[in-house]
């Protein structure tokens, strides 16, 4: 440790003690202002004096006079002690984030991964966050988003923007045919929506971002599908598909195929296919609430998750996603 790095740190403990001095002239009323004993104020007055290497006060009476060096010295004194303070309040300010709440809305299949990566990434910088999550469709959630139940919604397609709506898209990925893995299309490499005109059809019900993107494909196919089952979980679906009472559309789930061909499961069993479509795919994306500012400003914990899943929500993701990709 050099020598000025040591006068500097002996130093630092008397810095409160030498800007009230400076400013009250009087030690009594410093030591009563900083609620410390007289003799301890005499006492930081010689330290520091004999560390700067010159007198800094001189006494009056009871009072003290700045000497020269002492005036040069103060302002600088109390420049630090202002950037400290200033330091301290950006402290106190994120232990306030870190007391506070988000509130996020998303849709179902996000729960498994790409919800919690962001949430992981986040509470790794802020860990005593709280996380109020409440899943269900893309419309409940949007809908919760406008009404202020939410302060985020992640969704799929990603929700226009609007005067009072923000959004962003982070990623997109693919949508695939699901059919039972003794299928006729299971060995195929691509599949056509014609190809299964005459399969029953299991589909998320209306309000669902997925019911919205399928009912698309269908649309631009030419043809309507024959609903067989209507579910609410993506879980369901692929299950439902599994025991063959039909074909579905899905992104990937980042699994391998299950087939278990046991008496005492059923056959169950399914095969992604990539579909030929250039519509066979979702975009996901981030919305929030545009607000006015004053009593209805975002709060700092909302705005810097906001922020982390914009700025770098796809690096985290990145992952996730190259492989549900593939």
């Amino acid at each position: 440790m050099s020598l000025e790095h040591k006068q500097l740190v002996q130093l630092l403990p008397l810095l409160p003690v030498l800007a009230e001095l400076g400013r009250t002239q009087h030690v009594t009323e410093t030591a009563e202002l900083l609620g410390i004993p007289q003799s301890t104020v005499s006492r930081a007055l010689a330290r520091a004096s004999a560390v700067v290497g010159t007198e800094l006060l001189i006494r009056e009476g009871r009072g003290v006079r700045l000497t020269p060096a002492a005036k040069a010295l103060l302002p600088y004194i109390e420049a630090a002690l202002d950037e400290f303070q200033t330091g301290l309040d950006v402290v106190r300010q994120q232990s306030e984030v870190v007391r506070g709440r988000i509130s996020v809305s998303f849709q179902h299949t996000f729960g498994e991964a790409t919800l919690p990566l962001l949430i992981s990434a986040f509470r790794s910088r802020y860990p005593q966050t709280a996380f109020d999550l409440s899943q269900g469709s893309r419309d409940g959630c949007l809908a919760e988003l406008a009404a202020g139940t939410a302060d985020l919604a992640l969704t799929a397609p990603v929700a226009p923007a609007t005067r009072t709506i923000g959004s962003a898209a982070l990623y997109r990925e693919p949508l695939r045919l699901v059919v039972h893995h003794q299928h006729p299309l299971a060995g195929r490499r691509r599949a056509r929506l014609a190809d299964v005109r005459q399969d029953p059809f299991v589909a998320l019900g209306p309000g669902y971002g997925l019911r919205s993107l399928t009912d698309a494909l269908f649309r631009e196919a030419g043809f309507r599908p024959r609903i067989a089952f209507e579910s609410q979980d993506s879980h369901t679906v692929r299950g439902l598909v599994s025991a063959g009472l039909g074909v579905s559309i899905l992104p990937p789930d980042g699994l391998e195929p299950a087939r278990d061909v046991s008496p005492h499961t059923g056959n169950l069993g399914w095969v992604d296919v990539p579909l030929e479509s250039g519509l066979a795919y979702r975009e996901i994306g981030l919305a929030w609430r545009e607000r006015r500012g004053g009593f209805d400003a975002e709060p700092d914990q909302v705005r810097l998750f906001r922020e982390l899943v914009l700025t770098e929500g796809l690096g985290l993701l990145a992952g996730l996603v190259r492989a549900r990709s593939e």
